[in-house]
Order: C-alpha cells, then structure tokens, then sequence
C-alpha cells in the first residue's frame, strides 16, 4: 500500500501531457501556451510620442519661455509630415511615429498653445516623452515560453503581434461516473435510504475549475450490464472518473469490471485517510480514478490525485496547490498507522496562519467541507496533535495566500 507521496508519484509519473491544437486568441484564457512564441517584429516598431503634445528640438528649448511655430500636425495612425526643422514644433499625439530632427516631445500641458504658435513653458530634456523602437521588445526575442498559463496579459501580447491563432494543449475532457443503486439524480424524488448523486456534480465542478471539460455519465446501477455500458462509454474520454464502489463490499464492482475491459491498476489502497480505497489506473495511456464514495472522501482524492494529474495532462507546470503552515489551535487525536488530512479553517495571526478543526472529521460531514480552507497533515506515526503544534496545511483556498513567502512550497 503506497502512502500518500508515493501515490501522488506514482500517478503522475505514469501521466503524459495531451496533444497541441491551435485555438482562436479569444478562447485561450486559462489555456496554457504549447510553444515558445517569439516576437516577429520590434515593439514599439518605430520611435513614437508618450504624450500628446509637440514634438520639438530640444536645443531650441533651452531658456523658457520659448515660443516655437508650429508647421505639421500628426495624428495616432498618423503619417510623418516632415522633419522639425529648427524654431519650430510640430503639433503631435500619443502613439504617432517621432518626426526627423525631434529629440523629444513636451506634453501640452506644459505649453501655451496659441494654434500658430506654442510657448514652453518649461525646460526640455533630450529624449523626454519619447518610446524608442525595441524599448519593449526586440524582433526575435522570446515573448512567451512554452508551459505559460496564458491570462489577459499574455492575450495582449499575443494579439499585439498578430497572433490569431496559438498552439496550446488540449483541455482534457474527463468522464465522470457515480455508482450504487441508493443513488438518485437531482430533482428526482428523494426516498428514506436514497442518497441525491451529489458527487458527479462536485467532480464536474471541479474538473471545470481547472479547465477541464466534464463528460457526466450519470450513474451505474448496481449490476455488471449497467457497469460494462457505462464504463465502455467512460473510456473513450481522456481521463475517467468513478465515484463508490471501490471497497470490498459484495456490490463494490468498479475494480474488476474495469479490469474486465482492459484496464491496468497501479495500485489499490493508499496509507492515508480519508480515502484509503481510491484505486488509480491506466487504460491506453489514460487515467482511470476509481475513488471512494464518501462525498468527503470523493472531493480529498480528486484533490489528492485527480487534479495534479490533469493539470498535467493540461500542460500545467504548477501541479499541486501551495502548502503553508499554521498553529494548530485545537487538539487533535487518531488511531496510528495512518497518514489523516484533517479539514481546517485557517485565520491569520501575528506569527502566521491559525488552523482550526472543520467539524467532525467523519467523510460524511459535508458542511466540513464547506468551513474547510486546507487539508492540514496529521502524521501517520501520530496519535496526538497537540493544540500550539505546527502542521503543514495543503490550501484548497488560495486566495487566503497573503504573499508568496508565506508559501512553504509548491509541495
């Protein structure tokens, strides 16, 4: 029985990144970049004006007052009208290309325009208020590495230079399937004994959040024909996900119909808790989770092993969320021999994160969850964790992350 590293190595060791497509600029937010992409021109491409204002010689802005004539006009967009030719400016926008002879553009703030003619009104500086070529980027520098996750500033950059297409890897789409004759769909009628397959829509969620595309196959009933149909159709996707009936049980049929059809486990049972039935799998250089039932159990495996791996299949570098520490401020106590990650709130305080216990720990305890900010790590040679002790939390909140020094790792 691997423990909780292992496992997490083992499943990602085995995981490869998926294909490249090149997709509209528009659809690529949170898409991350499958080749470098290098900058085919300078930027700006040529000398331009800062400011609206004048573009002037700064020689002849010596002593202030001065008053220049104004012989040209260029607009943004605009063309070069002619140089600047000495006791004179030429009247000029934000972005328009810098005319021959001007070394520097006053803002027109700092002029008295008069139309004919303009006054300085303060001294000039060689160069001011003028974005020399290349100043940005230079034509053939790298822009934007392979592996980037590609956010609204990388989109601008992109689409500055032209690029309408651009190659990034493939989202995963990600089968899900939940098991077990109690289970019910959403707005059906719920009976005593019948349980709301609440845990295909927390998987979807999930997988969504990440980029994913969920595939909901609703659920297998409790027979090998409805396992082998749903199954069969599971495969095809690039990662599938099962949710119950991966235990010991006399109805816990997921393990062997998935070998029936093919496909290969990697193990079986992890050394932690929740979740030590989770089985993880491979199917044609696909991954098959098979995780517990417990909607707790459910959501701190596909935290655990799901999402680092199809964050990779993604093209994802950062794979797992950050770890912190935090003071522990309750007492905390469990059988040995077992790694347990205990759900927690986290507070700020002066020395760092304060943790405090969820609820009850029990994977049946939904609201826990919800009061959950990070899955904190009790030690499997651990019988007692005492209030004040230091425990390294896995976030599943990350924007209670105040800076990145307080990130112990990556993980």
């Amino acid at each position: 029985m691997p423990t909780f590293d292992e496992a997490r190595q083992i499943v990602l060791s085995s995981i490869k990144p998926l294909g490249v497509e090149r997709v509209s600029i528009l659809e690529t937010a949170g898409r991350v970049l499958a080749e470098d992409i290098s900058a085919p021109w300078s930027m700006p491409l040529c000398d331009n004006s800062a400011m609206d204002g004048f573009a002037v010689r700064s020689a002849d802005c010596t002593s202030v007052p001065t008053t220049l004539r104004v012989t040209g006009y260029i607009p943004a967009g605009g063309e070069i009208c002619g140089a600047v030719e000495p006791g004179c400016a030429i009247r000029i926008m934000t972005g328009a290309p810098v005319p021959p002879g001007c070394d520097a553009v006053v803002p027109i703030e700092d002029t008295d325009d008069s139309g004919d003619t303009v006054t300085m009104l303060h001294p000039v500086k060689p160069g001011q208020h003028i974005r020399r070529t290349a100043e940005d980027v230079k034509a053939g520098e790298t822009i934007i590495t392979a592996g980037t996750l590609l956010r609204s500033p990388e989109i601008s950059m992109l689409a500055s230079f032209g690029r309408a297409l651009v190659p990034v890897h493939r989202r995963a789409r990600v089968a899900i399937l939940s098991t077990g004759d109690e289970l019910v769909e959403l707005g059906e009628p719920l009976a005593p004994g019948r349980v709301i397959n609440s845990n295909i829509l927390s998987l979807a969620a999930a997988v969504r959040e990440i980029g994913g595309e969920p595939v909901l196959l609703g659920i297998a009933r409790d027979n090998r024909e409805s396992h082998l149909e749903k199954m069969t159709e599971g495969l095809r996707a690039d990662a599938f996900i099962t949710s119950a009936g991966v235990s010991a049980g006399d109805r816990d049929l997921v393990r062997d119909l998935l070998a029936e059809l093919g496909v290969k486990q990697l193990f079986w049972k992890v050394d932690m808790k929740p979740g030590g039935p989770t089985a993880v799998a491979m199917f044609e250089g696909k991954p098959v989770f098979s995780l517990p039932g417990n909607p707790v159990s459910t959501m701190v495996t596909f935290e655990a092993f799901a999402r680092p791996a199809l964050l990779k299949m993604m093209g994802h570098s950062r794979l797992f969320r950050p770890v912190v520490t935090a003071t522990l401020m309750n007492d905390l106590r469990k059988k040995p021999g077992k790694m347990n990650l205990i759900r927690v709130a986290l507070q700020s305080g002066e020395g760092g994160f304060l943790a405090y216990s969820s609820g009850i720990q029990q994977t049946a305890m939904l609201k826990t969850m919800l009061r959950a900010d990070a899955l904190a790590v009790f030690p499997a040679e651990l019988e007692v964790l005492e209030q004040g002790a230091i425990v390294r939390c896995h976030l599943l909140r990350e924007e209670l992350l105040m800076g990145e020094e307080r990130a112990e790792s990556a993980d």
